[in-house]
């Protein structure tokens, strides 16, 4: 009997190896799978609008400058840009999905309101005969997504809107022409600006102004927050979310930043410094079944320890043919909680995949000992072993301290169940717990 129980307890660490590969294959499978929703994904983002950039407005100023050289006077043109002194964005997203096949993508529409003003004393060296052009410029990453309700209003006139920004460094976006008499050292220029724009999971401002204030609200009800800066304030519930942000020059550096941008085309920095959110999935179906997976060896082993442990109690021999059955069908539940979350969910998937793989193996357990009231033992044991997991899986933040703690009563258990087991002839003569 010792060297039968010794040849069985190597035969079943054999197989809780062996079956490491299907596991493996599984997950595999969801990692491939994964890849597909993500290539779905860019699929509609090129056939509609992707992730989102605002950086504006500002002032585009071209004006032609006299110098000399050998004596001889000659004009150059150049540049300047003119940031708002202040800026106020109020922004609301109204998420909805699009549908390849199984897989889907999240899009939001927004209405973006801007206000703020601009100060022209940069323009005191600059002589107005020599402006050619003065444009507002406002850059969009993706301008696919600009929206047909989109308008500027300067000092609350309505200026017609003009496609690309003029700007080879931000070739994206939309500008408006300002007339040369606006264009005075004398007066500052308020705008009013309503943009609508669509996009995908993501959508970023840079704070252009010397003092930005940021606002935004979507009934999407987890957000990530993305960029430099994290909000100043808040709240999130199942209905949706709000943040609010603020900045200033000195936190964002961003004179500089279109410097290097505009004159040393460098701007890396500029796309870089920006605020906003990504309108995320909490954690979706492949992850959590990847997460499950993890866990697969320990389901295994206690599983297959009931199973050993019946034999040492019951002196009833299990052969090894039977220990890969219920492996198999241990794995199989991976596979169907896979395929099945693509269509109804997880967490439906994961009750009718922990009902369908309880069942099979209470009834083969039930035939295989030829006792129906220790399948219905098992079938409550293995249900609240996949109720366990599914805690597990359900709190991130403890999964460890979960996990760990299982494994320890569970070692804790089988010591006390198993202490008075002679190993060399095993044979219980009282199987009564004492503690």
């Amino acid at each position: 009997m010792r060297q039968k129980l010794g040849t069985k307890f190597g035969i079943i660490v054999i197989l809780i190896l062996g079956l490491l590969i299907p596991i493996l294959m599984i997950q595999g499978l969801i990692d491939d799978r994964q890849a597909l929703q993500h290539e779905v994904r860019d699929d509609i983002a090129r056939s509609s609008s992707g992730e989102q950039r605002i950086i504006g407005p500002f002032l585009h100023i071209t004006y032609t400058e006299t110098y000399e050289r050998n004596g001889e006077l000659l004009n150059r043109d150049k540049r300047l840009v003119i940031l708002p002194e202040s800026l106020n964005l109020n922004s609301k997203l109204d998420t909805f999905s699009k549908y390849r096949g199984i897989y889907k993508a999240i899009l939001y529409r927004s209405m973006s309101e801007m206000k703020g003003r601009f100060e022209l004393s940069a323009l005191d060296s600059i002589e107005i005969g020599k402006i050619k052009s003065a444009d507002l410029v406002i850059a969009i990453k993706d301008i696919r997504g600009i929206g047909q309700s989109t308008q500027i209003k300067l000092d609350d006139k309505l200026h017609a809107l003009l496609p690309g920004t003029g700007i080879s460094q931000l070739p994206e976006g939309v500008r408006v022409n300002l007339a040369l008499t606006n264009v005075s050292a004398k007066q500052d220029i308020d705008f009013s600006i309503d943009l609508a724009l669509q996009g995908m999971q993501k959508i970023a401002i840079v704070p252009v102004a010397k003092h930005t204030q940021v606002s935004m609200n979507s009934n999407w009800p987890h957000p990530s927050f993305v960029g430099n800066y994290l909000p100043a304030d808040s709240t999130i519930t199942e209905q949706g979310f709000s943040a609010n942000w603020q900045t200033n020059f000195f936190a964002t550096n961003i004179e500089e930043l279109f410097s290097k941008c505009l004159f040393a085309t460098q701007c890396e920095l500029l796309n870089e410094r920006s605020l906003g959110v990504s309108l995320v999935e909490s954690v979706d179906h492949y992850l959590k079944s990847y997460r499950a997976t993890n866990y697969a060896l320990l389901i295994f082993t206690l599983v297959f320890a009931c199973f050993f442990l019946l034999e040492v109690f019951n002196a009833k021999p299990l052969h090894p043919i039977q220990y890969g059955f219920v492996g198999l069908s241990l794995a199989v539940f991976y596979l169907l909680l896979v395929s099945l979350s693509e269509h109804i969910g997880f967490n439906s998937a994961y009750f009718i995949a922990v009902a369908a793989s309880s069942c099979l193996l209470s009834i083969y357990v039930s035939g295989m000992l030829k006792n129906t009231k220790m399948g219905m033992v098992f079938f409550c044991g293995l249900v609240c072993l996949y109720g366990l997991l599914f805690g597990l899986l359900s709190a991130e933040d403890y999964a460890l301290l979960m996990g760990s703690l299982l494994v320890f009563l569970v070692l804790n258990i089988t010591m006390l169940v198993t202490r008075k087991v002679d190993w060399y002839q095993p044979k219980v003569e009282d199987n009564t717990i004492q503690t």
